[in-house]
């Protein structure tokens, strides 16, 4: 969750069907977070948002296996494959009346 004057952006976590371990997601996490906003130039709050997002991504792949050995086999084509899992999981078309 980031707070930026009156705007608040708040992901989830990723559900996934088995955790084997949770060691160094938070780390996975900053890295992911602090790796994106270093490839944009910018912290803006869009970028910040986005930040949060692959850095979840990214920690969510770490839980996989003990430590970070789920890093050391991860690809490009897995990491986007699930950034499409969370984009759906987290919006939705709703007709507001």
């Amino acid at each position: 969750m980031i707070f930026h004057d009156n705007e608040i952006f708040f992901a989830p976590a990723l559900p996934l069907a088995d955790v084997f371990d949770p060691t160094g997601a938070g780390d996975t996490f900053a890295g992911g977070f602090a790796g994106f906003i270093t490839q944009q130039g910018d912290v803006s709050f869009e970028t910040m948002k986005t930040a949060i997002i692959q850095g979840s991504n990214l920690a969510s792949f770490c839980v996989e296996k003990f430590g970070t050995e789920r890093m050391l086999e991860l690809n490009k084509e897995e990491v986007n494959k699930r950034l499409k899992q969370f984009k759906a999981l987290t919006q939705f078309e709703i007709e507001l009346t």
